[in-house]
């Protein structure tokens, strides 16, 4: 059997007794580990570790913690905390009784910030340490008897949770102090910027907890001597709940940092003793384009997991640190299907083999991209495409004989949830999940990432909503009009954002600048400014981006003044020859 096949029949071992336990979700499983590891180290970060042990017996600690709040099944709890292992322990604990916990993007602020914590009807919020300023920004937009609490931050303002939960017991509950939750409860909301608009609140049942941490494990064959490298957010599905779940189910531990430094990630790896890590594709890239380590090539990885790492960084990704295997993947947080790349396939996103085709039942359909919609023939339903021609990609969604496998579970927005459902796809009656990517397959069955549908882009890791960012840009003072969107940048994953605006005499570029960062992540701001006298509408009376977009910040075909932000000076600045000539080689990084 080649390795490729064991993965595959590895992933299916695990996850196969899942549903024939319908009351062993994730907390429950953390609660049997304590037993089979004990004290060996379970989530490792600096001057805070949690064996598996005291994993479990925190955990039981918030558990009873939110029993005293009087929280019940199916209420909302809001965690706004940066990387740390109380992080997962809280989760963990109040999801046990059946809360269900909104793990809300740090990187937000003002408005955005305060639409996730309302738009999951949330009953409180725990503020971790430095976000206490990115709390009071939204204070005034949330309902002013929202109970919050404050993590390890003396100075929050906030009652303080540690001595709250300091005296609880941390023996596992029992079924009498609250029922077990089942694996179609609800357990936690992630966030995605999705397609237009707000931060939207993805579903995530224990159910999808338990398959995505079994099924990575399967796939990486994850072992008590494995240590995970995982310097990505807890607040996403990869970081925390793929990573640490696949490392955990498996016994490893998992090494945790706040975020991603590429001058201290091979350091880290070496000292920490890793076997394993996960990444983004900017991970990659960051690293690919930093000075030679010492360290880079002393590591003991076998193996690095994660989705996004482009063709042309591939093999000097891989020659370069002597990476032993990599494991490309596509999946989303909200979708209900998933890719796997287990045969290093360079620039594949995965493929689905023959024996699981009837599993995992995924097309491509045609594109119209100027109607932005699929594309329909006579009849009326949707038309495959052949490779290598690309296509949105689309799974068929499940809900037959009670069985969470193939649903959809979709968003706290209800209408939300239905726009990402395609129906009368090849059949009438039958409903697709939309992915809103378009991709391509190879005559071999393997699938290439092309491009989002839509307005929105991808830049560090992140999507981008064109919807949200202009109406933040809008507000800038002195700007009449604007347009936002996504400019290809060499040497670069995914797209950097662009605004081309229309100003006043008022309009200030360093203001500009400042009334960006207080209101976006970094990852949202644009990177690129292009002042113009007018921002020409279509037929449809909509915002003719397309044009903009092709000439980007080319100074050669654009006369308008062009600006490129300048994070030292925290401004935006003329965008000259020579800056444009270092974008082009790939030695200014963005």
């Amino acid at each position: 059997m080649n390795s490729s096949l064991k993965a595959w029949v590895r992933a299916l071992e695990r996850t196969a007794p899942i549903e024939r336990n319908p009351a062993t979700t994730f907390p429950v499983l953390i609660d049997s580990l304590q037993g089979r590891f004990g004290d060996a180290p379970a989530l490792v970060a600096p001057g805070a570790s949690l064996s598996y042990r005291t994993l479990g017996e925190t955990a039981a600690r918030y558990a009873r913690w939110g029993l005293l709040q009087g929280w019940r099944r199916g209420d909302v709890v809001c965690l706004l905390m940066g990387n740390c292992p109380d992080y997962m322990a809280i989760w963990l604990g109040l999801t046990r009784i059946g809360v269900t916990v909104a793990l809300v993007n740090t990187n937000l602020r003002g408005a955005a910030l305060a639409h996730s914590i309302q738009i999951v009807a949330a009953r409180a919020l725990i503020v971790g340490a430095g976000l206490s300023e990115a709390w009071r920004g939204a204070r005034e937009r949330l309902p002013a008897a929202l109970p919050c609490w404050a993590h390890r931050d003396p100075d929050a303002g906030l009652p303080p949770i540690e001595p709250e939960i300091a005296s609880l017991s941390t023996s596992a509950l029992a079924t009498r102090e609250c029922a077990l939750p089942m694996l179609e409860d609800r357990a936690l909301y992630i966030y995605t910027s999705g397609t237009t608009g707000l931060p939207k609140a993805a579903i995530v049942s224990h159910y999808r907890i338990m398959q995505w941490s079994h099924w990575f494990a399967g796939m990486i064959d994850t072992q008590p001597t494995d240590r995970m490298y995982n310097c990505l957010p807890l607040y996403h599905s990869v970081g925390g709940v793929v990573a640490t779940g696949a490392t955990l189910v498996g016994g490893g531990a998992v090494v945790l940092r706040a975020r991603f430094s590429a001058r201290e990630f091979w350091s880290d790896v070496v000292a920490e003793r890793c076997t394993l890590f996960q990444y983004i594709g900017e991970l990659c890239r960051y690293l690919v384009n930093s000075a030679k380590h010492p360290d880079e090539t002393r590591h003991v990885l076998r193996l690095c997991c994660g989705n996004g790492l482009r063709a042309d960084i591939w093999e000097a990704f891989r020659s370069r640190f002597r990476i032993p295997q990599i494991l490309e993947y596509y999946a989303s947080t909200e979708g209900n299907f998933s890719l796997y790349n287990c045969e290093g396939r360079t620039g594949a996103i995965g493929k689905i083999p023959a024996f699981l085709a009837h599993r995992l039942p995924v097309a491509l359909v045609r594109y119209d991209v100027a109607a932005g919609d699929v594309w329909r023939g006579a009849d009326g339903l949707c038309v495959r495409c052949v490779p290598p021609e690309a296509g949105e990609a689309i799974a068929q969604i499940h809900d037959a004989g009670g069985r969470p496998r193939g649903r959809f579970e979709g968003y706290a927005d209800r209408e939300a949830s239905q726009r990402k459902v395609l129906r009368d796809v090849f059949a009438a009656g039958d409903a697709w999940y939309r992915t809103g990517d378009l991709m391509r397959q190879d005559e071999q069955g393997f699938f290439y990432f092309v491009d989002r549908v839509g307005d929105t882009f991808r830049w560090k890791g992140e999507n981008v909503s064109t919807t949200e960012v202009t109406a933040v840009v809008s507000a800038g003072r002195g700007v009449s009009d604007a347009a936002v969107y996504g400019v290809n940048v060499p040497h670069a994953d995914g797209r950097a954002g662009m605004a081309a605006l229309v100003v006043g005499a008022d309009f200030e570029l360093r203001e500009f600048r400042a009334h960006l960062a207080a209101a976006l992540p970094t990852y949202a701001r644009p990177q690129f400014l292009r002042i113009v006298r007018a921002i020409e509408l279509t037929g449809t009376l909509k915002l003719d981006k397309q044009a903009l977009a092709r000439e980007g910040y080319d100074n050669s075909v654009v006369s308008d003044p062009l600006f490129v932000e300048d994070k030292q000076a925290q401004s935006y600045v003329p965008l000259d020859d020579a800056s444009f000539a270092r974008l082009q080689n790939g030695s200014l990084i963005l």
